[in-house]
């Protein structure tokens, strides 16, 4: 049976950080509070998603079983955190509004296809809802990018802070060596493995830090796009049912 190394990796990187000039360990404190922002992003925006992908789809599901676009929103049913129901909802709210300049009631949105005029939209009104309804498409994108900039900064900062700790405990290594006068490797191996260490920890925090940005940016694409598309149908609807005819 082959014995277990007798030094592992996590107690060589101690040794290293032991061994780092203030610098290169105080660079190495600054990474590791930096993965446990990444991590956290990572984690949370992960389930985020996950979870405003499982509503979209059971509201999506809701709505096109309805036969009225206002239908869902008249029932006040719930599907927080969808943002597809938080744009549907805005647009039933701005379809009101416009229903009650008008002279319409505006929760009386079921009668928007039948009867009196004052119950239909004109096409500049149905401009107005789509617009709103645009922008708030918008907000909820940037609502579901926010905090990625933290995952941006580790991808990109944390190797160049790793090499600067590197480069600076390389620096005060040689520079030691020429003043004691020796090049024998012991001298300079332990300044050596402690200036490395920081590109390593580095590393460590980017490459994790990469993988899931591109994941969860494309996550988000695949929401933003699913939205937009919802948005589309849901205008068509709108169209329909409240537009009135030239």
């Amino acid at each position: 049976m082959t014995p277990f190394p007798a030094t592992l990796p996590i107690a060589g990187m101690i040794d290293a950080f032991l061994l780092s000039n203030s610098a290169g360990q105080i660079i190495v404190v600054i990474l590791f509070i930096g993965s446990i922002f990444a991590w956290t992003v990572m984690i949370t925006k992960m389930r985020e998603i996950h979870c405003v992908r499982r509503m979209s789809q059971r509201f999506l599901r809701a709505y096109r079983a309805e036969k009225h676009p206002a239908s869902l929103f008249m029932k006040r049913q719930k599907y927080e955190p969808s943002a597809m129901y938080r744009i549907y909802e805005r647009t039933c709210k701005a379809i009101g509004a416009e229903l009650e300049a008008r002279g319409a009631d505006p929760g009386d949105l079921f009668l928007g296809g039948l009867g009196a005029p004052t119950r239909r939209l004109t096409a500049n009104q149905l401009i107005s809802v789509r617009n709103l309804a645009e922008s708030f498409m918008d907000d909820q994108a940037l609502l579901l990018e926010s905090n990625m900039h933290l995952l941006a900064i580790c991808v990109s900062a944390a190797p160049l802070l790793g090499l600067l700790g590197t480069v600076w405990g390389l620096l005060e290594s040689f520079g030691d060596l020429v003043g004691a006068g020796s090049a024998m490797l012991s001298t300079v191996a332990p300044g050596i493995s402690g200036a490395l260490l920081t590109t390593v920890v580095g590393l460590l925090v980017a490459i994790p830090s990469a993988v899931a940005y591109n994941i969860i940016t494309d996550q988000i694409r695949r929401v933003t796009v699913e939205t937009d598309n919802f948005l589309q149908e849901l205008i068509s609807d709108v169209e329909r049912h409240y537009v009135l005819e030239a």
